[in-house]
């Protein structure tokens, strides 16, 4: 595969560019082209020097709290341009709230403060290998293995106390996950682990499964690499998805589901198996540990 090729910019009047510079150096260390627009460039002269030097990628930072406006005028400038197929990617100070709606609004990926370099280099080497057009589809591997099985049970506590007492395996700590009504234990299995799935209350959708189906099996999660690139495929292929774009798992891992109809009835999840971008102390997103 040729260099990739990277564009990183400073969108507006931010007047701060070290993280720019850092982004910047460890990319060249790791093989590719970089080139740095300097500071206070508007979303017009961004996309022309992008176009002019035929970019792969363009990461923009910013620190000014502009995020919401200038990013999404990069990408209409690109779109104005022809030029959609670059890959854009974001960074800076923005909040928590605003990476969904970005991404929403075409951002490839936006990364946090503490994001380590090599992250961000490896998401931009799988991002452009899926975007160049090689004249054929892509080949994914399969996947690894199965990460998890989860059950849908209305007592965490009384189903670990059954795989505890009779298959001698212990569940993890219980996590309440407020936002998708349920608290979950994992228990080790092997090479696979068990996913307990209680629900917090009448309105979970784990409740309605129970009295719908009963307890038991809900879905099975399988280890897949690059998550982004096979959803990608997947949509090619016409399969029906939940998740279009990967989301936080529990355990900080990208996640996607796939629609129970295009998996002959069975609820199946996709956990890229890579590394979590960064150790940050605190567990995925909404997840919270149920003592608390």
């Amino acid at each position: 595969m040729k260099k990739i090729r990277v564009l990183i910019a400073k969108p507006g009047l931010d007047g701060h560019d070290r993280g720019a510079l850092v982004i910047s150096q460890a990319l060249r260390d790791a093989g590719m082209e970089v080139i740095y627009t300097g500071l206070r460039q508007s979303p017009q002269q961004i996309v022309q020097a992008a176009v002019q030097e035929d970019v792969d990628v363009i990461g923009l930072s910013s620190l000014s709290g502009a995020h919401n406006v200038l990013f999404p005028q990069v990408l209409d400038n690109l779109h104005t341009a022809g030029a959609e197929d670059i890959l854009v990617f974001g960074g800076g100070v923005i909040p928590k709230e605003d990476i969904a709606v970005l991404e929403d609004k075409g951002v490839d990926k936006i990364f946090t403060p503490g994001t380590p370099t090599s992250v961000i280099s490896a998401f931009i080497e799988r991002a452009v290998r899926q975007t160049r057009d090689s004249g054929e589809a892509d080949v994914l591997t399969p996947p690894a293995g199965i990460d998890h099985i989860g059950l849908a049970v209305k007592s965490i506590d009384e189903a670990a106390d059954f795989y505890q007492r009779h298959f001698h395996v212990t569940a993890g700590e219980t996590f309440s996950v407020p936002e998708q009504g349920v608290n979950v234990a994992f228990i080790p299995l092997g090479n696979a682990r068990l996913e307990l799935l209680e629900p917090l209350d009448e309105q979970s959708l784990i409740h309605r499964f129970i009295e719908k189906r009963g307890e038991g099996l809900h879905h099975v999660a399988l280890a897949v690499s690059g998550i982004e690139a096979r959803l990608l495929q997947l949509q090619k292929e016409g399969v029906r998805l939940i998740d279009e774009k990967p989301r936080r798992g529990a355990e900080g891992d990208d996640i996607a589901f796939l629609h129970p109809a295009a998996a002959f009835g069975t609820l199946i999840e996709l956990v890229d198996d890579e590394e979590p971008a960064a150790e940050t102390g605190e567990r995925a997103d909404g997840y919270v540990r149920k003592n608390q």
